[in-house]
């Protein structure tokens, strides 16, 4: 395959994730505002912060208010990691790579650009809000779905699910980082109401508050909720769950073309970070030290692939 192609499946996947993680942030940031309406300007700039684009925002905006974010997250044609943004790019991608996706994969992509495109041309309205980013998730996920049903695994299918994973793990560790520093508003709230609170709408920006209520009946413990979206591999947005995905696809790659690559061994090395280790060694070190690795990491190794498959070819 060529180096083109390749990276175009990969980011058009990563561009499809990403839409949803700020669909779902976007919603975590609402119910959170909701719970703490005397400061909601806090949990709107957390919001803005866990993707990155605190400066970016800074520049256009005086003030953290709900609307602001919200259009700026979703709508903002200038911001590259805007949900408008995002689809553009993925269908771009799609269009480049069309003769390796099945008809139904590109269809999903191209019905996802189309709905998005005229569900965001217009601001969204706050009682609206809820739908345009249920609708977000569930375009992309139908793509996912269409992906898993419809592809051969083969080598196209092995960077369509790297693009997916990276975002993913990257996502987790940013959500997880932003609410242990930024979002807790001071030490006398850990462990009261409020915190829980927080810590409910983090597992619910993941989809992981059911399988958190399963695995740990009863009140919410940070340590657990730490210990849930890090290292347990059940979970599909978990660290260890995203890193094993990662590696097994690179596993797949380096069988089908025959060669290993300085990737591999750094997905392996990721995949061991969070194999068998107890969430006691994560707070050792530090979470936040940790959480910081795992970003920096997950995004070398992204680096590391693009040169070893030459996207830029």
């Amino acid at each position: 395959m060529l180096g083109s192609t390749a990276g175009g499946l990969l980011w058009m996947f990563r561009y499809l994730e990403r839409s949803e993680n700020t669909a779902r942030l976007i919603e975590a940031g609402l119910r959170i505002a909701l719970s703490r309406s005397a400061d909601a300007s806090t949990e709107w700039k957390s919001v803005v912060a866990t993707v990155g684009a605190l400066d970016e925002y800074n520049e256009r905006h005086p003030n953290f208010d709900s609307a602001s974010v919200v259009d700026f997250l979703l709508r903002d044609a200038s911001h590259s990691h805007s949900v408008a943004s995002v689809i553009e790019s993925a269908r771009s991608n799609a269009r480049l790579v069309r003769t390796q996706l099945t008809r139904e994969v590109w269809e999903a992509t191209n019905q996802c650009w189309m709905s998005l495109s005229e569900l965001l041309a217009l601001p969204t309205s706050p009682n609206d809000l809820p739908r345009v980013l249920g609708q977000v998730r569930q375009e992309s996920a139908y793509v996912r779905g269409a992906l898993h049903g419809t592809m051969m695994r083969n080598d196209a299918y092995d960077f369509c699910r790297l693009g997916t994973f990276l975002e993913r793990a990257d996502n987790t560790a940013r959500i997880l980082d932003v609410k242990y520093y930024v979002l807790l508003p001071s030490a006398m709230h850990v462990g009261s109401g409020l915190d829980n609170v927080q810590w409910e709408n983090i597992l619910r920006s993941v989809s992981a508050q059911r399988g958190y209520r399963w695995r740990n009946p009863g009140r919410i413990n940070p340590k657990d909720v730490a210990e849930f979206l890090i290292l347990d591999p059940r979970l599909p947005r978990s660290l260890a769950f995203c890193f094993a995905k990662i590696s097994a696809n690179l596993g797949y790659l380096a069988a089908e073309y025959d060669e290993r690559l300085a990737s591999h061994a750094m997905a392996e090395r990721l995949e061991a970070s969070v194999t068998n280790r107890s969430i006691e060694s994560v707070f050792d070190l530090g979470l936040h030290e940790f959480l910081q690795q795992s970003i920096s990491c997950t995004q070398t190794l992204a680096n590391q692939i693009e040169l070893d498959y030459r996207f830029s070819v």
